[in-house]
């Protein structure tokens, strides 16, 4: 009985439960996908109204973590990392400094807070991460994952959205003693740890698929893409999944039983038939034409899209096969979120991208560019409420797109 109860499965689809008062990055599954409707269907020449941006977040790549009440970013005051809230007018709640961040090389804040039951979450460049409240910023503990493990830190600094379920909040140090761990997420003790295949960890932020059997993390570490137990640490698989840089940003994707999981340099995707209890995967066909680099792919009716990162286009992919739809050059390669028909993309030159694909193509409908911020465009946009977020640089651009 191939894909194990698939109305059960279908239920559970697959990962976390958030409500309006959490947030995570790429949205409530991490898959980028936005369950929004009423939106805008074209923008105005200029691009959508927008409602108020703000400046002074400092150096960094992060995106918001937006609730119903309260938005969050972070950012950075010459070496130092923080959380800053904000009301859905952009006035300042609450900013909490955390420590010294990532400042070595593309400078700046790298992860996006994620909001749990109260608890803002956040991990630095360096590896450490912090638990503070939601309400005013106090911090309730802290730990650095790389010291505390015997981990080295990756070439270009930790850029791991953390993930949270239930009592537990994981990470992935990586090395010889620690390839992920799970932290009670209220104290920060240890739970946890698998020791894996030793391998550094590679920018990955985690899914979690809850099976009928088990619950199940899924990330890459610098060569491999490997599965551990949620609820035990085990260690259950590891398949060799290398890329020239050990660089593998985008969390992978699962939907009935298969799991997509894509990288850059030219190393592009493969997919996996996940075993129904999760204890092993085996290859069902790789295409290395979208090899996208850290702008994640969203799956939309039985098809990936996402952009290159050698191979200079937009791709859709059929899900089942791995064959390319279609191509095209429609903007230049970025990070792509999915909400109400359309995608919506954001490419590393600052232009943001609605695009139409119902029509077997790349349409794009309206695109503007980025007004404010500097440096590189490649924070991840955020829909929430009819609202799109765009960060860049020491920027937020905060724009209305509610349909009339």
């Amino acid at each position: 009985m191939k894909k194990y109860f698939v109305l059960y499965v279908l239920l559970l689809v697959g990962l976390t439960s958030f409500t309006q008062e959490d947030a995570q990055w790429r949205g409530i599954h991490r898959n980028g996908i936005y369950q929004e409707t009423g939106l805008l269907q074209e923008w105005p020449v200029d691009g959508p109204k927008l409602i108020w941006h703000i400046e002074g977040l400092g150096e960094g790549h992060t995106s918001a973590a937006v609730t119903k009440d309260v938005i969050y970013t972070s950012g950075t005051e010459l070496e130092n990392g923080f959380v800053i809230a904000m009301d859905h007018s952009g006035k300042e709640l609450w900013k909490q400094v955390y420590g010294k961040e990532w400042m070595d090389s593309y400078n700046g804040v790298r992860t996006t807070p994620m909001i749990y039951d109260g608890i803002v979450y956040v991990m630095s460049g360096v590896g450490k991460v912090v638990a503070m409240n939601a309400t005013d910023g106090a911090i309730l503990w802290s730990k650095n994952i790389l010291t505390d493990f015997g981990s080295e830190n990756t070439r270009w600094g930790v850029t791991e959205n953390l993930l949270a379920d239930g009592d537990k909040l994981y990470c992935t140090p990586g090395g010889a003693t620690a390839s992920m761990i799970a932290l009670d997420r209220k104290s920060g003790k240890l739970i946890w740890q698998a020791k894996g295949n030793g391998e550094n960890s590679a920018y990955c932020s985690p899914v979690l698929i809850k099976l009928p059997m088990r619950n199940l993390l899924v990330t890459h570490t610098d060569s491999s893409i490997i599965g551990v137990d949620a609820e035990t640490g085990a260690f259950l698989w590891s398949f060799d999944h290398p890329n020239k840089y050990s660089i593998h940003p985008n969390t992978p994707l699962y939907k009935d039983g298969y799991l997509y999981c894509v990288s850059g340099y030219g190393q592009g995707g493969v997919m996996l038939d996940l075993a129904a209890d999760g204890s092993s995967v085996k290859e069902v066909w790789r295409n290395n034409l979208l090899d996208n680099q850290m702008g994640g792919v969203v799956l939309v009716d039985g098809k990936i899209y996402g952009s290159g990162h050698t191979n200079r286009e937009w791709f859709c992919l059929d899900w089942k096969t791995g064959e390319v739809v279609h191509s095209a050059k429609v903007l230049s390669n970025g990070n792509v979120i999915y909400a109400d028909g359309k995608l919506y993309c954001y490419g590393d030159n600052g232009e943001i991208a609605l695009v139409n694909v119902s029509n077997g193509s790349f349409e794009k409908v309206s695109s503007f560019r980025v007004p404010y911020g500097e440096k590189q465009n490649w924070a991840h946009l955020v829909i929430q409420n009819k609202r799109l977020y765009v960060r860049h640089g020491s920027s937020l651009m905060v724009y209305s797109i509610k349909a009339n």
